[in-house]
């Protein structure tokens, strides 16, 4: 892999912002699909936390937290949140397929390219344990039961790592978001 990693890995983020943006546009969100939609999103906001309290990036395997039921839990918590994000735009019937077919199309165009290329990273980085990680813990959905690497010891969250990760920028971009899907809501109200 290149210096810099793949373009799909490179403009993942820019490509959810125009996601995102598209959402906003089409969105016809109403109170109830806000509300079950932001408990979904919330979900994946919390799952994307524990998950950068476990990750030492290139430096050790992670396998501990959410990493012990699934190898992309911030992935996985970026679905959640975009299923959220999905329900909460789409306040009329008929724009849950067409907002949710192209949140699945993007959303996996970009990451399962980006997960393999993770991967073979991680091969590389940590050989045979990685392997042995791989064939036991799935890739994106979580199995209910917690990979054991036989060592015993587990790795506690470090708050810092969240902070080092900048991962609170999810935390103001879903805020952001809803914030702008209630204006939207409102506005709707006063012109319908």
């Amino acid at each position: 892999m290149r210096r810099g990693g793949t373009w799909v890995q490179r403009w993942r983020v820019p490509l959810g912002f125009v996601c995102a943006g598209v959402f906003l546009l089409l969105a016809a969100p109403r109170p109830a699909t806000l509300l079950v939609g932001g408990l979904v999103a919330l979900v994946g906001l919390a799952i994307r936390a524990w998950s950068s309290g476990h990750i030492r990036k290139n430096d050790a395997l992670a396998v501990s937290g959410p990493y012990a039921y699934t190898r992309n839990p911030l992935y996985f918590g970026s679905l959640l949140i975009g299923i959220g994000f999905t329900i909460a735009a789409s306040g009329r019937w008929w724009l849950l397929p067409v907002l949710g077919g192209v949140f699945a199309a993007l959303f996996f165009g970009i990451y399962l390219t980006v997960m393999r290329v993770e991967a073979a990273t991680l091969s590389r980085l940590f050989g045979e344990d990685y392997e042995r990680y791989a064939r036991d813990v799935p890739l994106l959905v979580p199995r209910l039961k917690p990979y054991d690497d036989g060592r015993g010891a587990r790795l506690k969250f470090d708050a810092s790592l969240y902070m080092r990760y900048r991962e609170y920028r999810a935390a103001l971009g879903l805020l952001a978001a809803w914030g702008l899907l209630a204006l939207k809501s409102i506005l709707l109200r006063w012109i319908y």
